[in-house]
């Protein structure tokens, strides 16, 4: 598999302050590690080779694979439930018309091309380098030595070394036929490992050489690959952990339905889209480990729920922060830009959850997804400079007030998110630290807690949001200064008459109460 990069951009609709700046910054590295790209069936069509010292190769894909748990032997038409291997199917390699004009039809052997499978912990012994050579192919002076054969990759048999080492497999041109079919073969993973898998040749002669065809990849228990496998049970029971936390939300909502404003309706939204986001992840995941290729519709809509549910959750956040339903019943004229900050980050995230989930692994470049990952990046340092700067603006306001429940209330959001954002950026330093020291994937068994701890601290913040905000039967909670903000904001409409007693006003034909003090 490729490796994968991401980075940031910047929109208008946030006015950051200089710290809340760097500090959003820092946040938005989390999207360089997430890694939920993987693929079980590998497609390669008309493949190129890239020469390397004196080889020329082409990568045909690397995955965490499990030993099996069966060991019966494979049959080749249908696979033995618990076996782990990697099979070629339908391998094709073309070499250049011209090439094989200049060979002899009468001739068998007129090409050679081999399939390398490497562990990674055995990389070391492809090419000449315990022979302090910086060949990978072997040469005549090599070859003299008794070390390899001309031609062939140099691979260091050592008699001391697991039997589970690099493994080669040959494929030859006839005569002078322009196309070679690799035999169909499957390959018994006996031991865990991440495996590496290259196809080679050393004549210069075959530059041009394309390859065809596909690769199976499977585990024991299916065809999801070893560092995506732990994310299905997670999807499930994140799935379950939704359905409960909306049980108790439904339950607690239900006794105080007469108490319920517009913002607990935002709170049930989200836990809904969360519950069906993480069981669609399940149900795609489960497709996969069973079919060994990615479900297009079931993908399509996981990628599309996810994509809602972090806009809609980055939005009650900010609502939240803003006040509203507590503080003030509208945004006013704030709405349009957080609409346009609402779609803009759905957008760019729905993007970049299709190129990811759905796009062919084999053709995922770098520079197209760094395009796609900017937005993203940077629409995220603009939800966190904007929360953090509206919840500083909403507790002064509560604070001049002398608001105190509401005061306590929102003091108690701030520290939640404060500690939330020291969490992430001590996992975003662990994230640079695990790619950094985990280049070629060895520790691949780790990797899928990436994206789990971050589904998992999402649903932390959501249960804070459902405690500090939920129904309550105090009907001054939320509704009092909700009141008091609209007679504030609106005091063209208070009648003249009624300002000299500061306790009591009219609005819209009501009896109005401003509390003040502790906002009892």
């Amino acid at each position: 598999m490729k490796p994968r990069l991401e980075s940031r951009n910047m929109v208008k609709c946030c006015l950051p302050n200089s710290k809340l700046y760097h500090l959003a910054l820092a946040l938005c590295l989390s999207s360089l590690c997430d890694t939920r790209v993987g693929a079980s069936i590998h497609e390669y069509k008309d493949g190129a080779f890239i020469r390397r010292y004196n080889s020329y190769f082409f990568h045909g894909g690397s995955e965490g694979l499990y030993a099996s748990k069966n060991h019966d032997d494979i049959q080749e038409d249908k696979p033995v439930k618990g076996k782990s291997f990697i099979r070629f199917e339908s391998i094709i390699f073309r070499r250049p018309k011209e090439s094989a004009e200049r060979k002899n039809e009468m001739q068998q052997k007129t090409g050679l091309l081999e399939a390398l499978i490497v562990p990674i912990k055995d990389r070391d012994k492809i090419g000449g380098s315990y022979l302090n050579s910086t060949a990978i192919c072997c040469t005549p002076e090599l070859a003299n030595s008794g070390s390899c054969k001309v031609g062939e990759v140099i691979i260091h048999d050592d008699p001391n070394s697991s039997p589970d080492g690099p493994k080669r497999l040959q494929t030859f041109f006839e005569g002078n036929n322009e196309v070679a079919e690799m035999v169909l073969q499957t390959v018994e993973i006996t031991h865990d490992g991440m495996y590496y898998l290259y196809f080679m040749f050393c004549d210069p002669e075959l530059l041009g050489t394309t390859i065809s065809g596909r690769t199976v990849w499977r585990n024991p228990d299916g065809y999801l690959p070893g560092k995506m496998a732990p994310l299905m049970p997670f999807s499930g029971f994140m799935s379950l952990a939704y359905l409960g936390l909306g049980l108790v939300w439904f339950l607690w909502f239900t006794r105080y339905w007469k108490d319920v404003i517009q913002l607990h309706f935002h709170i049930t939204a989200v836990i809904g889209l969360g519950m069906s986001e993480m069981a669609l992840w399940y149900f795609e995941y489960a497709n996969f480990n069973a079919n060994g290729s990615r479900p297009a519709a079931i993908t399509f809509w996981a990628v599309t729920f996810s994509a809602v549910k972090k806009t809609v959750s980055r939005l009650l956040l900010l609502v939240v922060s803003m006040g509203y339903g507590v503080v003030r019943p509208t945004l006013g004229a704030l709405t349009l830009k957080v609409l346009l900050l609402g779609v803009g980050y759905f957008m760019a995230s729905e993007a970049l959850g299709l190129f990811e989930n759905l796009g062919n692994i084999n053709d995922f470049y770098g520079k197209a997804r760094l395009i796609l990952v900017l937005p993203v990046a940077v629409l995220d340092a603009c939800f966190i400079v904007w929360i953090f700067s509206a919840l500083s603006q909403t507790l002064e306001k509560l604070q001049v007030r002398r608001s105190g429940a509401k005061f306590v209330l929102y003091q108690k959001f701030t520290n939640s998110l404060a500690a939330s954002v020291l969490v992430s950026i001590a996992w975003i330093g662990y994230e640079l630290y695990f790619n950094a020291a985990d280049p070629l994937g060895e520790l691949w068994r780790r990797a899928w807690i990436i994206p789990a701890f971050w589904a998992l601290l999402a649903y932390m913040l959501l249960i804070v949001v459902c405690v500090l905000w939920a129904p309550s039967p105090n009907p001054t909670r939320y509704p009092t200064l909700l009141v008091s903000t609209i007679v504030t904001h609106a005091p063209e409409i208070v009648d003249q008459r009624e300002k000299n007693n500061p306790m009591k006003h009219t609005f819209l034909g009501l009896q109005v109460f401003i509390f003040r003090g502790d906002g009892r």
